[in-house]
């Protein structure tokens, strides 16, 4: 007659033992990882690429039979940008500097000197410390002194100038422009982007269909670099991942 046994759970997790606690510390091994390196990361994520075109349809405000104007194209008008899909330069000039200084000064000096002459009525010779036969004296005194001083500095400069045409992307209902642009250069395997976002007014273009970037609103001004120069502007993933680890 043949016995079968039966292995039941407990019996097949003891069996895999090593090679199953050799793939668990694996496994945390490349999750540690991957989470350092994913905070090593500095680059902002850029916006995604504008569209194209923006298929929208635009409604046009009611306009009186009898009127001489309306929101079409004209050949009288300027070529300044007013509704979607036109497009406006923009001339960056960004300069800016900043700068702060802190400095703290703090002392303080406390002394205490006490004293007690009457202990409810009781002879202070009968106040024997740990009956020891010593008469006591309940005097108190000390000092404290503290002193702080701190100094600190920043100062931050930064400076961008360049020109980019951007793309009316929406139309406000009061008449505001809302434009996404992006530009990509690429010299020697060495990529430059600048992407400009924001909203402007149609007041504020010149002539020239010209605006200045210190007239866009709500302005978001990306330039970041990709390539051989970029890397070498920050220190090896080693460096990250021992900056994220060390305690001190």
């Amino acid at each position: 007659m043949k016995t079968s046994s039966f292995k039941g759970p407990a019996s097949r997790v003891k069996g895999q033992g090593p090679g199953f606690t050799c793939s668990l510390q694996l496994a945390a091994c490349s999750l540690t990882l991957a989470a350092i390196f994913s905070g090593c990361a500095t680059a902002p994520p850029l916006p995604p690429h504008p569209p194209k075109y923006v298929y929208k349809e635009e409604k046009a405000p009611p306009v009186s039979t009898n009127s001489l104007w309306t929101d079409r194209a004209s050949l009288y008008e300027d070529t300044k940008a007013r509704r979607l899909n036109d497009i406006v330069t923009i001339n960056v000039v960004e300069n800016i500097t900043g700068s702060g200084t802190a400095d703290t000064n703090t002392s303080k000096d406390t002394s205490l000197d006490a004293s007690v002459t009457n202990f409810f009525g009781a002879p202070l010779s009968m106040l024997n410390a740990f009956g020891a036969g010593k008469a006591m004296t309940p005097t108190v005194a000390g000092s404290m002194k503290d002193t702080f001083k701190g100094t600190g500095s920043t100062n931050r400069a930064g400076k961008l100038v360049g020109t980019i045409t951007a793309k009316v992307a929406e139309v406000m209902p009061n008449g505001n422009l809302v434009l996404e642009a992006r530009k990509d250069i690429t010299i020697n395997n060495e990529k430059q982007t600048l992407v400009l976002r924001g909203m402007i007014r149609t007041t504020d273009i010149a002539i020239d269909n010209t605006i200045s970037s210190s007239k866009v609103a709500d302005a978001e001004v990306f330039y970041i670099g990709d390539g051989v120069v970029q890397d070498k502007q920050s220190p090896g993933w080693m460096v990250k991942i021992l900056d994220k680890v060390w305690p001190f």
